[in-house]
């Protein structure tokens, strides 16, 4: 599997595809495996475990440093990670997180998209916040869509969310979402459709996940797979999110409900800082198997190498033809190289470098 990406398929266990679909199982039970996705919790879960909705849970994430003078978070000590860990709950359910600090430097953890008191706030404004060494709990809290007494409704927590740092470095975090302190947050409605694989795609200044091309993380997944994107935007810079050959509609699923559905269908999308949103799609549907471009559509940024790849394998798991070479010349030939006009841009336009 490929690097910052989440593999749904043993979580399912015994949920069939079908029953997901249709809510006739997803609206009574939910998978336990997707409170914290990574291979330590999947395990720990055990295949096919399931839970009621509306479960409170309690994990431990730890902040450590990271080469570089960079920062993560992780469900193990010495397993720190940029982004961090993919965490999920299901509207009505409440998320203890023991946050352990292993270093040296003021910092916290902040929700985008839940209910929390200002205790769980992670801001110094509301004093909260871990000192170096120290370890605090944060509570999230999810509900459900509410119909008020005048017919009208309020919305409910389920989206493509995020968190993130909000105290190193200052008041609002700055430098620990520079160094790398930050991850995806997803929060599903029942009868939502469960994703074979989730990607978590973090443009945060000029880099992606941290890294420029070649080095950004390849996601890959088999083709016919239902893949899910959470795409989080950080930093200084305003940019936008493209997949080659893949596109999906503008709402909180990615799905149009019907024929009618109005919602408008997209392939590019405004990813800016503070801003996150999520969809699924069938890799290679109509368009087969390959490799395919993702990037930031800002012109200079793709050339500064805010640029990736998604490989939809064949449906066996085998390269698709020529799929290697393409990925050869990414890394090799420069597809990622700013050209002087985008340079000269870059020097005028790129704000906090």
């Amino acid at each position: 599997m490929s690097e910052n990406a989440t593999d749904h398929r043993s979580e399912r266990g015994n949920l069939s595809r079908r029953s997901i679909l249709t809510g006739t199982l997803a609206g009574l039970v939910a998978p336990t495996a997707v409170l914290a996705l990574g291979a330590d919790t999947a395990a720990a879960a055990g295949p096919g475990a399931i839970r009621p909705l509306g479960t409170t849970r309690h994990i431990t994430i730890f902040a450590e440093p990271l080469p570089n003078g960079q920062y993560g978070y992780g469900l193990t000590p010495g397993k720190a990670s940029i982004p961090g860990p993919l965490l999920e709950m299901w509207e009505g359910d409440t998320l203890q997180i023991e946050l352990v600090n292993n270093t040296d430097k003021r910092l916290s953890i902040h929700p985008h998209g839940v209910d929390y008191k200002t205790e769980s706030d992670g801001s110094p404004f509301n004093d909260s916040f871990n000192e170096p060494g120290e370890t605090r709990t944060y509570t999230w809290r999810t509900h459900a869509p509410q119909q008020l007494d005048d017919g009208h409704w309020l919305p409910g927590s389920a989206g493509y969310w995020h968190y993130h740092d909000h105290a190193l470095g200052g008041a609002h975090g700055t430098d620990g979402l520079r160094a790398g302190l930050y991850g995806g947050l997803i929060v599903r409605r029942k009868g939502d459709i469960l994703p074979d694989r989730t990607f978590t795609v973090v443009f945060n200044d000029m880099t992606i996940n941290n890294k420029s091309a070649p080095d950004t993380p390849m996601f890959e997944a088999n083709l016919g797979e239902t893949v899910e994107f959470l795409a989080i935007g950080h930093g200084d810079q305003l940019h936008t999110f493209h997949v080659h050959a893949h596109r999906w509609a503008n709402n909180r699923t990615g799905y149009l409900t019907g024929p009618d559905d109005p919602s408008q269908v997209v392939d590019n999308a405004d990813l800016n800082p503070g801003s996150s949103f999520g969809f699924q799609v069938k890799a290679g549907q109509r368009v087969g198997a390959g490799a395919w471009m993702y990037h930031c559509h800002v012109q200079f940024h793709s050339d500064g190498g805010m640029a990736g790849v998604f490989l939809v394998r064949n449906a066996d798991g085998s390269m698709p033809d020529g799929a290697q070479e393409a990925i050869d010349r990414f890394h090799q030939h420069g597809t990622h190289t700013s050209t002087s006009t985008s340079t000269t841009q870059s020097d005028t336009g790129h704000a906090g470098h």
